[in-house]
């Protein structure tokens, strides 16, 4: 993997996973993983939420676009009930969506928890080059569309994604 320029201190790396900016480009399919991220519903229910803030859109609209964070892979089936005349498909958000920006007073704040967990997060990495070297390199290759890009970004987008995860799922277990 490579490090950056000594001269040049990076401080935060931002994320945009394409599959999932292009599904959350338009903003109500944000406030659908939103709403869906508290509990499984279905897209009627889903339809009433959106009401409920405000949204007036046709229960059609609200289902394309379920269908479409369904499709980008933000949101899976969870469930399917038998009733009458049909089945009803039951939706929960498999991905947070988070859009915030800190305020420059939390800098200090931030920095000192920066340097709490940087040890930890180091060993993480070591682990994952150590180990896991040559699985990366074969996500990257299957990722890259020039060689420059795969030795300078991807290897960090595999192991941010790596890590990410793992975020989501200590926070869940915790």
């Amino acid at each position: 993997m490579s490090t950056p320029d000594a001269g040049n201190d990076l401080e935060d790396v931002a994320v945009r996973d394409t599959r999932v900016s292009d599904a959350i480009d338009e903003p109500m399919r944000a406030m659908i993983l939103d709403i869906l991220a508290d509990e499984t519903l279905t897209a009627s229910d889903v339809h009433a939420c959106l009401a409920d803030r405000g949204i007036d859109r046709t229960e059609n609209t609200v289902r394309h676009h379920i269908n479409e964070l369904r499709d980008a892979g933000l949101v899976d089936v969870v469930r399917f009930e038998e009733g009458r005349g049909g089945t009803t498909k039951y939706y929960g958000a498999n991905t947070t969506v988070l859009s915030y920006s800190l305020p420059e007073s939390a800098d200090s704040a931030i920095e000192e928890m920066v340097d709490s967990v940087q040890p930890q997060v180091e060993a993480a990495l070591a682990t994952l080059t150590d180990e896991y070297d040559d699985v990366i390199d074969d996500i990257t290759a299957e990722m890259e569309p020039c060689e420059h890009c795969r030795t300078q970004k991807y290897e960090t987008y595999v192991m941010l994604t790596v890590l990410r995860r793992a975020f989501v799922r200590a926070q869940q277990d915790g």
